[in-house]
């Protein structure tokens, strides 16, 4: 689920979800939404389909609504992640993204300015991305949901809330 304004690249994630879905056995639908009735009304579609479940790309009009996703996640039963770094903090069952070090991305773009103001092409410059991801779990949510998380993948969360 994600707003096609805020969250463009979304089309590109689904490309992958949607690759990757049928060796797990599921089916990826993209749900744009772009208004909070629209959340609460995609929310409820989701919930009467059997064995579901909510994916939240990169989107800040989602990401400024995470607790009201999560709550009604949690009503309607589906578990969730998100790239958002505080989702399992709002309820949500699963954060999974990149760590970023704003001080040093802020550095390294200065950089970037500073060889591109003096010749260089911007398509020559070295692609950055991130070094470490950080996964969150809420054994909370899960409960609530009626999930077992397994230990091993307790075992490799950056962080555990319980």
């Amino acid at each position: 689920m994600f707003n096609p304004d805020t969250s463009p690249q979304s089309k590109f994630f689904m490309r992958s979800i949607e690759a990757a879905a049928p060796s797990h056995g599921v089916q990826a639908i993209a749900t744009p939404v772009r208004t909070t009735p629209e959340i609460e009304a995609a929310l409820q579609d989701f919930s009467r389909e059997p064995n579901g479940g909510l994916i939240l790309p990169t989107d800040t009009f989602t990401r400024l609504r995470s607790k009201l996703i999560t709550e009604l996640a949690e009503r309607h039963r589906l578990p969730s992640i998100s790239s958002y770094d505080g989702f399992t903090k709002d309820g949500g069952l699963i954060y999974y993204g990149a760590m970023i070090n704003l001080p040093e991305q802020y550095r390294q773009a200065a950089s970037y300015v500073d060889r591109i103001l003096k010749g260089e092409r911007p398509g020559d410059l070295p692609i950055q991305r991130a070094v470490k991801y950080a996964l969150s779990l809420n054994l909370k949510t899960a409960k609530t949901l009626g999930l077992t998380v397994p230990l091993p993948l307790t075992g490799l969360a950056d962080e555990v809330i319980e």
